[in-house]
C-alpha cells in the first residue's frame, strides 16, 4: 500500500486550515486517512506548524513519502534532518549520542531563528501601529485647526454684521433727527 504523508483542507473560502495526515495515496483528499500526526495554519506569520515530530519521523523512516508542501513542513521541523542523522547512526559514521546533540544542537538554532522572525513581525506591526496613530492625530489637529478657523471667522462674520447693523442704527438715528430738525426748522419758517 503506497502511503503518503499529505495535507487534508479545512477551513472556510479564502481561509484555509490543513491537518498533517498519513493516508493511502488511492484515498481522496479529504477522505479516509491512517493517522493525523499534526496541523498547518498558512494564515498566521510566520506560519504555525503544530507537528508530532516522533510520529513523523517514525512514518518517514518506515517508508511514507510526503507531498512536496509537506516535505517543507517536515523540513522546517527537523523531521528530514533526523532521518539523515538516523541514517549516519545506522551506517556507523555516528553514534546515537552524537545524532541526538547534533539534533539538539539544530533545534535550539531554529528555535532562535523563528523566535528573532517573531520580534521582526511584532516590531514591524507596531511601527505600523504607530505611524497610522501619527497620521491620525495630525489628521484630527488639522480638522481641528479647520473647525476652530472656521469658528473664528464666524464670530468675525457677527462682529461684523452687528458693527454694520451698529452702523445702520446710528444713520437711521442721524437721519431720523436730521429730518426731526428740518422739519422743525421749516415749521419755524412757515410761522414766521
Amino acid at each position: 500500500m503506497p502511503v503518503k504523508i499529505r495535507l487534508q483542507r479545512y477551513g472556510r473560502k479564502q481561509r484555509p486550515y490543513y491537518h498533517i495526515v498519513v493516508a493511502d495515496s488511492r484515498n481522496k483528499r479529504d477522505g479516509k486517512f491512517i493517522e493525523r500526526i499534526g496541523d498547518y495554519n498558512p494564515l498566521t506569520v510566520p506560519a504555525t506548524i503544530n507537528l508530532d515530530v516522533d510520529k513523523a519521523f517514525q512514518w518517514v523512516m518506515n517508508g511514507a513519502q510526503p507531498t512536496d508542501t509537506v516535505r517543507k513542513v517536515l523540513t522546517f521541523k527537523g523531521v528530514l534532518y533526523k532521518k539523515h542523522l538516523q541514517r549516519g547512526v545506522q551506517k556507523g559514521a555516528l553514534t546515537q549520542e552524537e545524532a541526538d546533540k547534533k539534533f539538539e544542537d539544530w533545534e535550539t538554532a531554529k528555535l532562535a531563528k523563528i523566535q528573532s522572525r517573531i520580534d521582526k513581525e511584532v516590531q514591524k506591526i507596531e511601527e505600523k501601529r504607530t505611524k497610522r496613530n501619527e497620521h491620525e492625530a495630525t489628521k484630527r489637529s488639522a480638522k481641528m485647526v479647520a473647525t476652530e478657523a472656521a469658528a473664528e471667522e464666524v464670530v468675525e462674520e457677527e462682529s461684523a454684521a452687528e458693527a454694520t447693523e451698529e452702523v445702520v442704527e446710528n444713520e437711521v438715528e442721524n437721519t431720523t433727527e436730521d429730518t426731526a430738525s428740518e422739519e422743525t426748522q421749516s415749521e419755524e419758517k412757515t410761522e414766521e
